[in-house]
Parts: structure tokens; sequence; C-alpha cells
């Protein structure tokens, strides 16, 4: 696994936003994982997630512990988890691959458009929280320059501001529109994780319903519907069926 002692120091940078018991127990999860008491570092660290606490280099920890332990659904959940809140990590995506690598379902997802794939890679390279801030200081930088336009009598300096506050604006709402693109496709994207050694997915919300495939512990479902105690689900290669809530974890 990479990179664990990076985020060790990033989650420890962020503990000055915890309060004295969670840091408490993050410290004391850091120091199991480290001695190699996985279950004890996997415990501990979500003591701290039912507490509130949300961070990337949180549920990186955790899943990391999960991994280690052998429990894939739970790595690849806590890595998912962590990938929607710092989405350009590039530690969490290779542990990710290697979790989905070693589950047993190898689904071929369906083929997309290479515009809206190099589209939807450059939207979450950050989290839409960063773009949002950047949109912000880009704006304010192209008021700035419109500003130096307008004030300066230097003709060099108002072909400048004029030509700079033109750029960063434009700059500034590409960064709201991928603000706006990453909302959309975080809500959309209602995903799961199929915690079930092997389960049978269904035609209908009934267990007397026919039987359409098998899927296994690790596999990632996307979130139709739901009724009563069944989620319709859909997997990466466009089968769609009916799984029991108790099989799944939301991410």
């Amino acid at each position: 696994m990479k990179s664990f002692f990076l985020i060790f120091l990033l989650l420890t940078a962020a503990l000055e936003s915890f309060s004295g018991e969670e840091q408490a127990l993050v410290a004391k999860a850091n120091k199991a994982y480290t001695a190699g008491a996985y279950t004890e570092a996997a415990n501990t660290y979500k003591k701290v997630v039912a507490m509130g606490m949300e961070s990337a280099g949180l549920y990186y920890n955790l899943g990391n512990a999960c991994f280690k332990m052998n429990d894939l659904a739970g790595a690849i959940l806590w890595y998912e988890r962590a990938r929607q809140l710092d989405p350009g990590n590039e530690d969490n995506d290779f542990n990710l691959k290697v979790a989905n690598n070693k589950i047993a379902d190898k689904i071929e997802p369906l083929p997309e458009l290479f515009y809206k794939r190099w589209y939807k890679g450059i939207v979450l390279t950050c989290s839409v929280d960063t773009w949002a801030w950047l949109g912000i200081m880009l704006f304010i930088l192209s008021l700035s320059a419109g500003m130096l336009y307008l004030i300066s009598r230097v003709l060099i300096l108002r072909k400048f501001g004029f030509w700079s506050a033109i750029v960063v604006m434009f700059m500034a709402l590409l960064s709201f529109l991928f603000t706006w693109s990453g909302s959309i496709i975080t809500r959309s994207a209602d995903e799961a994780v199929v915690f079930a050694p092997t389960i049978t997915v269904k035609s209908s919300p009934d267990e007397k319903s026919t039987d359409l495939f098998v899927i296994h512990e690790g596999s990632k479902v996307q979130l139709i519907d739901k009724i009563g105690i069944w989620y319709e689900i859909r997997i990466a290669n466009g089968s769609v069926g009916w799984l029991p809530v108790s099989a799944i974890e939301k991410i």
C-alpha cells in the first residue's frame, strides 16, 4: 500500500480541527496501525467517524486498515469515500485500484465517449469546494485587474489590466462551471458497495423473483430506486436488478 505515512502526516496536521477526544482517538488508531494492530486501528477510526468527523486522510487510513485485514469491501468503501472528499489524490486512487483488482468480479464498464471521459476527468481532479474557492479567487483577481484598467493612466498597465481581466474572468467562469458539473456528478453518483460474499441479483424486489446474475463482495453498484428493503441497482456493464438493502452499504 502506498503513502500511509504521508497521509498520516496530513491527518496529524488536520487534528487541530478535531476536539481533544477525537484527537486522542486518531492518535490511538495511528499508533495501533503502525504496530500492526489493524483491527483495533479500524475500529478506533470508525469511532471517530461515528462522532461526525469527515476527512479524506481519515477515510484513507481506515481503508488501509481494512485492506490489511483483507476486508476488501470495507477498503473499497472507505477509499471511495475518501475520493469524494479528495478526488485528485493519486495514492488513494492507486490503493483503490489495487483493492478492486483483488475482488472476484471483473465487470467491464460501458464505453464512454472520449470527450465526456476527458471532461469528467478534469472536473474530478479537484473537489467541488476546491473548484468553488478557485473560482471565487479568480473572480476577485479579475475585478482587481479591471480596476487597474480603469484607474491607471499608464497605457501599458491599462492594456495589461484589460486583457488580464478578460482572461482571468474566463478562467473563473470555467472554475464555476466545473463546480456545477462536479456537484451534478456527485449527486447523480448515488453508489454503494456490496458487502455480501456472494449474492444473486433479482428481477424485482421479491425474494421469489427470477435470478438475473450473481455479484460478489466489493463490487460497486449504482443505486437507482428503493422499494421497502430492496434497492434497484445498476452495475458498470449496464445490467440492472434488485438487491436487499442489507447486502450493500452506500458510499
